[in-house]
């Protein structure tokens, strides 16, 4: 959520700076809440104020033995008016929150315009791609079922068998271990969160048609995002805490509504998947700085790895709800014959703080801290680009030597 005092000050600038997220802030829609909202908070603090006098007088009456028949009139009738009147200040407050919660995060000063990913800038490369046939990663290993997967639960699922569930495994211990040694806390999270959460971190209200709901109140996580940010809600945070690093493992669930013909095929794009998320809680002065950080964190996968893979800046027009600075790491796939995302990194500044109501006490001053997250990695893909890029296009797959002790082997067998 965005700053309301910023918004209120300079409402063409913050429309302004909305405009490269293609958003189109309604000034005089906010304009016209925020006055009918003024005007009642100060109806209602007079009739709270004439009540609260009248309360005194009937006390002081009553006290006396006085006639207080006409002041119980006066009493009662103000109190009806309080009432009418906070009902009113009720609705307007909730239809500024609403409006509030619609707003995206104000991009970054860095953030170049455009309006897709066709736009995005292309900051580093790392390894040499290797132009190969095009079969991809459910013609190289049979151990990836799509068929009994179908069975059990529908389409963009999938069950993994044998060393392909243990290559899998290993991936997710690894990267665990890598964010462990980065300086990141392992944390274990529930798998299903509340609306609150996921309004907090910015899923909801706006995106509640790529969730999966399982009750009135409570969804399956799309990412750890959310529980690891949450952990720190509805908090007052000491300046010395900080940077708070923690990281998680967890499967995402995402309905992938708007999505339908897109990447059908093998593991892209699944209901189900897992990633090691890593999150950061930092000083508001140190989120640039933060943001660097963690996308090298990320990055360390990929090279140890040996993976090929490119560094992109996401323009305006494709940028995150509730980001303001974004790198994207895409991994090479040979199969595709191009990069496919395999990890966000973002910078939120203050944004799901706000909404989270994280604080930080900074040397006696409440302030929000700012919050960064990105995918360290999103598992299935990376699996998909090992199994892809290290295929001898014969009968084996190579594992990289960071990855054998994990396995104690140095090879897959394959077909």
């Amino acid at each position: 959520m965005i700053d309301i005092n910023f918004l209120r000050a300079e409402p063409e600038k913050v429309r302004d700076l909305l405009k490269i997220k293609n958003y189109d802030l309604k000034i005089d829609l906010f304009r016209d809440i925020d006055s009918e909202r003024k005007t009642l908070q100060v109806l209602v603090e007079d009739l709270k104020g004439q009540k609260n006098n009248l309360s005194k007088e009937f006390g002081e009456l009553k006290k006396n033995n006085q006639d207080t028949s006409e002041l119980s009139n006066q009493l009662k009738e103000i109190k009806k008016r309080l009432e009418e009147k906070e009902d009113s200040l009720n609705t307007i407050l909730s239809g500024l929150r609403d409006f509030l919660l619609d707003i995206p995060n104000i991009p970054h000063k860095d953030v170049e315009p455009g309006s897709s990913e066709e736009d995005n800038k292309v900051i580093r490369t790392f390894g040499d791609i290797q132009k190969k046939d095009s079969i991809d990663h459910l013609d190289i290993s049979s151990d990836i079922d799509i068929e009994s997967a179908v069975k059990i639960a529908g389409s963009r699922f999938a069950v993994l068998n044998n060393d392909i569930a243990k290559l899998h495994r290993a991936l997710i211990s690894f990267m665990l271990d890598i964010a462990e040694k980065n300086g990141y806390e392992e944390r274990y999270v529930p798998y299903i969160a509340n609306s609150k959460s996921l309004v907090g971190t910015g899923q909801l209200p706006k995106f509640e048609d790529d969730l999966f709901k399982v009750s009135d109140d409570l969804y399956l996580i799309p990412t750890a995002e959310v529980p690891l940010t949450n952990l720190f809600a509805d908090s007052l945070l000491e300046k010395d805490s900080l940077p708070a690093k923690v990281t998680s493992h967890t499967p995402c669930f995402r309905s992938e509504a708007g999505s339908y013909g897109k990447d059908t095929r093998g593991l892209i794009r699944q209901h189900q998947f897992e990633k090691v998320e890593i999150v950061q809680v930092v000083h508001p002065e140190k989120s640039d700085e933060a943001l660097e950080d963690l996308l090298s964190n990320a990055e360390e996968v990929l090279q140890l790895l040996e993976l090929p893979y490119q560094v992109v800046q996401l323009c305006g027009g494709d940028l995150g709800f509730s980001s303001s600075k974004t790198y994207d790491i895409e991994v090479w796939l040979p199969s595709q014959n191009k990069y496919r995302e395999i990890s966000s990194c973002s910078n939120f500044t203050d944004f799901q703080s706000r909404r989270s109501k994280i604080r930080l006490n900074d040397d006696g001053h409440k302030v929000h801290p700012h919050t960064l997250n990105g995918s360290a990695l999103a598992v299935g893909r990376t699996l998909i680009a090992l199994i892809e890029n290290l295929y001898d296009e014969k009968e084996l797959i190579l594992i990289p030597k960071p990855l054998q002790k994990y396995l104690n082997k140095e090879v897959i067998k394959v077909k």
